[in-house]
């Protein structure tokens, strides 16, 4: 009798666990495997620059990502911050590019004025809700070798 009090006990317990089982399972394959790819599939349609990182090229070579900081430190260049948390944040304040123009007139003899001009019309993140506004440093530099071509004709 008792024997037969134990086997129901573990035959409701087998039944209990069963679409426990189940709903755990189609939840792994739903939201693990099915949603991600779904949302990839769309997103490479839809937006394949942003999907795929946002590489930059040039001259037909992919040089980075407006997405993660490159080490530029080469006086000839915009740096990006030292004193960021993560250390990939690919974009510097106006302040910082401003404190940066200096050092590259002095390597490179572009005016500080054309220096702020390329710095000024770039800028991004203007609301003021949002922050201060700020400039991509790899856009900048790219910016450079592209209007500098002479300055800068080891680095294309």
């Amino acid at each position: 009798m008792a024997k037969l009090k134990t086997e129901k006990k573990k035959e409701r317990h087998s039944d209990n666990y069963r679409p426990v089982i189940g709903l755990a399972g189609a939840s792994l394959l739903i939201c693990g495997l099915l949603f991600p790819l779904l949302v990839t599939g769309l997103a490479q349609v839809l937006m394949p620059y942003q999907a795929n990182g946002e590489l930059v090229q040039f001259n037909g070579r992919y040089v980075g990502s407006t997405l993660i900081a490159q080490n530029f430190t080469s006086p000839f260049f915009f740096h990006p911050r030292n004193d960021s948390a993560s250390g990939v944040d690919p974009h510097i304040t106006l302040s910082d590019a401003y404190s940066q123009i200096s050092r590259i007139q002095s390597a490179t003899g572009i005016s500080s004025a054309d220096l702020e001009t390329i710095v000024n019309q770039n800028v991004e993140g203007t609301f003021w809700i949002f922050g201060s506004p700020y400039v991509n440093v790899l856009q900048l530099d790219l910016l450079l070798i592209k209007t500098y071509p002479s300055i800068y004709s080891n680095f294309r």
